[in-house]
Order: C-alpha cells, then structure tokens, then sequence
C-alpha cells in the first residue's frame, strides 16, 4: 500500500513539475527574444525580468514540493546572505536532487543560481532553451586525444567560459559550480583513489577561469555541503516523498588573493589554486563526517 501511494504522489508531483516548468518557459522564452534587440537598457531590464521568472518557477516548485512531498530542510549558515552580492557557489555533488536542494535553499537568498552545464544539454527539448535563455553558461572541454590532433583548440574552453561570465558583470549574480565535476559514486572514488571520505577529487579548472572572467566582481565564496541521512536519493524517490528531511551547511568566505590570477599560464597559481580548494574540500569531508556522526541537529528549518 505504501508504495502505491508513493507512486501516486511521484506521479501527481512529477506532472504538477512538468506544467509548471512549461508554464514559466514561455515568458523566460518571450522576453529572451527581446533581449536580442541591441539596446542596454532594453537586455537590462530582460535580464531581471527572466530572472524573476525563474525565480517566480522555483517557488512554484516550493509549493508544489509541500503539499505532495514535504521534506524538512536543517539549515546551518555562519553568516547572512544577500541578493546584492555576487558568489561563486560550490557543494557536494551526490545526486539530481543537490539542485533542487540548492534551489530551494538559496532561492530570494541570493542572485539566481546559474549552473554550468556541458554544451551538448543545450539540446534538450525545452529546458536547453531556458538554460540558453537565462545565460547559462556552455562548457565545452576538449579531451587530450583531440588537443593533439588539433592545438588550436587549446585554450577554447577558456575563452568560451570567459564569454559566457563576461554577461555577469552588469547584475548581481551567483555561479555555480560543481568542482568535482560528477556525482559521486563509490566506484568513482575507488577509480580516483580520492583521498577524501565523502568526496571525489576537485577540479579546480572551471572555477578558477570563472572567477579570473569576473575579476574583482565576485569576491565571496558560499560553500554547500550537502548531507542526506537516509542516502543519497534518485530524483524519483524525492518527489514519491521517500525522502523525509536533508542537512545542509553553509559557510560563507572572502575569496583570498591566492585563488586569483591566470590559471593557464601561470603554473606556480594554478598548483596554489589547486592547493587551495583542495583545503576547502579537507574542510567540507570532515564537515560530512561530523554531520553523520551527530544526526539530525537543531538548526533553521525550511
């Protein structure tokens, strides 16, 4: 019995998600193309009014969130947040449900969370057109094999997230990176031969050409460690409701002078970037530790 109600609530919370997301693209998608017109003020205003809209969907989903699949949020946050400032956000990655946790979490908090996806999502129907449209940035990595065949590519990822950041520097906003660039999975850990607990190895490449783009913009640091006491859930087991309450951590630096500067050529800044985000990463695996060890506390419910 119980997993037929489950079933029935994933599927009703699912179809609600699915017309609310349709429902909220068409304006995103309308004023977008207003925003190709080649007047500032005109792509100022589209801005905020697509984020807005975004927003406005993220609340939608909030609502619907409650009354099928309440899940009890315990927030931990050392310092408050603001709409007006500029972050390079960073979390764990565990599952599909991190987003919506940390959408959750930080929606009306901060500036709209803008991910970076891998360019080939920009071809899935509808959301790559929304993900277009609110300026996400497209990241296209080159592996080894085909920098070899062609050198001129080296160095077009850099460019490509410069571009995309360079949109950024008008309004508020907060970027979002996943560093270790893939949801963990003890297989990946083993492979990695990770030295961290909880975590895989961070790539420090994206964040580093994200904030070298931004310049001195950004200067705050939110750090999300994410922590599901019953297991890291599928997306499925989230909106079915079998996923009663999560703890999330965050805290909230100034980005240090060592984590700024030219990460393709300057060797000795890239092996100091590395160092220290890897600092952050000892930090935020022992902070996973912690919160396993000690249940659920008694912090800010959401």
């Amino acid at each position: 019995m119980g997993s037929f109600v489950s079933g029935i609530t994933g599927c009703l919370a699912f179809l609600l998600y699915t017309i609310n997301t349709l429902f909220w693209i068409c304006p995103i998608l309308i004023i977008s193309l207003l925003k190709l017109l080649p007047l500032r003020v005109i792509r100022t205003v589209c801005t905020y009014l697509i984020d807005f809209s975004a927003s406005s969907w993220i609340s939608c989903n909030g609502i619907i969130e409650r009354l099928f699949h309440p899940v009890k949020i315990n927030l931990e946050c050392d310092q408050p947040l603001s709409t007006k400032e500029w972050y390079m956000v960073i979390a764990n990655h565990q599952s599909w449900v991190d987003i919506l946790v940390l959408q959750r979490i930080l929606n009306h908090r901060i500036p709209f969370l803008k991910f970076f996806l891998k360019q080939e999502l920009i071809f899935v129907p509808v959301l790559g057109l929304a993900w277009w449209a609110l300026d996400f940035p497209f990241m296209k990595r080159y592996s080894p094999t085909q920098l070899k065949k062609n050198p001129k590519l080296k160095g077009k990822d850099i460019e490509i997230t410069k571009k995309a950041c360079s949109k950024f520097k008008t309004k508020p906003v907060s970027v979002m990176n996943f560093v270790e660039g893939t949801r963990f999975h003890k297989s990946k850990h083993t492979r990695q031969a990770s030295p961290f607990t909880h975590l895989l190895k961070p790539k420090a490449g994206g964040m580093a050409f994200a904030l070298s783009a931004m310049g001195e913009h950004i200067h705050k640091l939110v750090d999300v460690t994410i922590y599901y006491p019953q297991g890291s859930p599928t997306y499925w087991e989230y909106i079915s409701g079998k996923v009663k309450h999560v703890d999330v951590h965050i805290k909230v630096t100034d980005i240090n002078d060592k984590m700024r500067g030219d990460y393709t050529k300057d060797r000795q800044f890239k092996i100091d970037f590395q160092a220290e985000l890897n600092k952050i990463w000892k930090t935020k695996d022992e902070q996973l530790t912690k919160m396993a060890q000690q249940g659920t506390p008694n912090k800010e419910v959401l």
